[in-house]
């Protein structure tokens, strides 16, 4: 009889996912992009704050510090790999949680932990505290990834994964906006325009912004966390836990708000047929781990190889810019407010980007944009260390950089995440992504001594080169484009 019984479900639950697979447009409330987005703000205001707040906070806390040496292994280098330790760990740990207890609920543990985290940033005084601090940040924002990557992909239309994505990443590419040009308002001298920014307000008088900043990131933090309350469970997760009835609701409405504006096609046999087969192993209640799942699968342990390698050499890239372009612009002999001027342009790339990445993501396979943004992020680089005097290349050098490297992330983003089933996917996010921002560390910690002993073009080269061969690698992986994620990942 139980058997009997654990049958109807799992056929009511593949219904259920055919169901949420053929509905051809976003079908939940448009509201819910903004909830998940604020998270997304926050979380990269966070990771691009210290690319020009962080010369003012070694100066301040560090008696020793100066602009030329703040991206030394000992101050920049740990901070930014503490940080991705914490990174690291908090993925690992928390996001296989949401794999067992749910994305939604995990969804406001992660954002709490990075609110804290930001707050006790900028009430720290020294710099063991600091990285300690950057730490407990790095924690919730690890697993906050991951989780929201899964969250939209396992509730967006299967033809539109890659577009929905990009659009949640326009949140963080606000975010990076945000924290780049407040850094160098608040952290930055006045300087002439276009150098730096006249009305900067750092100096003798204000040495606190870059704390201003970390306490904007925590109320941020804070309106993130209140907001996500609102989110319905995933219903690809719910059916894999067996709580069809919850499933089956949320996807009845979904339907309902998609019929409003298109026609949903007839469920075909083979619609049925991927989902059911989907589930045949998919309840995690059942399974010891959801690292498990992966690793003692021949399919997905290739594919997690694959990715983890792929997202190492990537990260040493997205990070050298993302975290240390203004010090490394230092280091390179550009004076601070012009280097911070420089990164600051460059967000006007990144969410140009991300506005590209919304339209057209989903005409090419995942992996084709990865050499075309690599391409356009040596490009950029290139145009950085030979404009010379002219700071309108480099200005145009900085958007086609950070255009480039923000391409790589969101098409990254969703192809990791359609890798893997349903009852692991957040899980295998995490142990690629978590552990491949290892490289982000790594490759501050290697790149920066290296600096001040090349020229500006040897420099950018080797920044760049690590996303090229990245890119390269990824070609080798699995095509997604338009597939359900139960026929990608069974």
């Amino acid at each position: 009889m139980l058997d009997e019984s654990n049958t109807t479900s799992k056929e009511t639950g593949a219904e259920v996912v055919a169901r949420l697979n053929r509905i051809p447009i976003w079908s939940l409330s448009w509201l819910f992009i903004g909830v998940i987005g604020v998270g997304f703000l926050f979380t990269f205001f966070d990771i691009f704050d210290i690319n020009v707040s962080f010369i003012e906070t070694c100066t301040e806390i560090v008696r020793s510090c100066t602009p030329g040496t703040a991206s030394s292994i000992d101050y920049l280098g740990l901070a930014v790999t503490l940080n991705l330790v914490g990174y690291v760990i908090g993925t690992l740990l928390l996001s296989p949680l949401a794999d067992r207890f749910g994305r939604r609920d995990m969804l406001l543990v992660t954002m709490l932990i990075t609110g804290i985290g930001s707050a006790v940033t900028g009430f720290t005084n020294n710099l063991v505290a600091f990285d300690i601090a950057r730490l407990i940040t790095g924690l919730g924002i690890g697993a906050d990834l991951a989780i929201v990557n899964t969250y939209i992909n396992e509730v967006a239309p299967s033809r539109q994964r890659a577009r929905f994505t990009s659009i949640i990443f326009l949140m963080s590419a606000l975010g990076a906006f945000f924290g780049i040009w407040l850094g160098l308002l608040l952290t930055t001298p006045s300087t002439k325009f276009p150098l730096g920014l006249p009305f900067a307000m750092a100096g003798p008088s204000f040495t606190d912004g870059w704390r201003v900043m970390y306490f904007i990131g925590a109320a941020l933090a804070l309106v993130g966390l209140s907001l996500r309350f609102q989110l319905p469970e995933s219903p690809r997760w719910l059916v894999g836990q067996g709580r069809v009835e919850e499933a089956e609701r949320i996807v009845s409405r979904m339907e309902k708000r998609a019929s409003r504006t298109a026609s949903l096609p007839e469920l075909t046999q083979n619609d049925r047929a991927i989902a059911r087969a989907s589930l045949e192993t998919s309840d995690i209640r059942h399974t010891f781990s959801s690292y498990t799942t992966i690793f003692s699968s021949a399919i997905y342990r290739r594919r997690t190889i694959l990715l983890l390698v792929v997202w190492l050499l990537a990260y040493v890239t997205v990070y050298a810019v993302a975290s240390g372009l203004t010090s490394f612009l230092v280091t390179l002999k550009f004076a601070p407010p012009e280097a911070g001027m420089i990164a600051a342009i460059g967000t006007f790339g990144f969410i140009a980007c991300v506005v590209f990445a919304a339209i057209f993501g989903d005409r090419l396979e995942r992996k084709v944009w990865m050499p075309i943004s690599a391409v356009l992020t040596l490009v950029g680089a290139l145009f950085i260390a030979l404009a010379g005097d002219h700071v309108g290349l480099s200005f145009l050098g900085s958007a086609i950089l950070f255009a480039g490297f923000n391409l790589w992330v969101p098409m990254a983003y969703t192809w990791t995440t359609e890798n893997f089933p349903t009852r692991a996917r957040t899980t295998g996010f995490a142990i690629v992504d978590g552990i491949g921002h290892l490289g982000g560390g790594l490759g501050i910690l290697i790149i920066a001594p290296i600096l001040p002993h090349v020229n500006k073009v040897e420099a950018v080269v080797l920044i760049s080169g690590f996303l090229i061969v990245a890119s390269i690698i990824a070609q080798f992986g699995v095509k997604t484009k338009g597939m359900a994620l139960e026929e990608i990942a069974p």
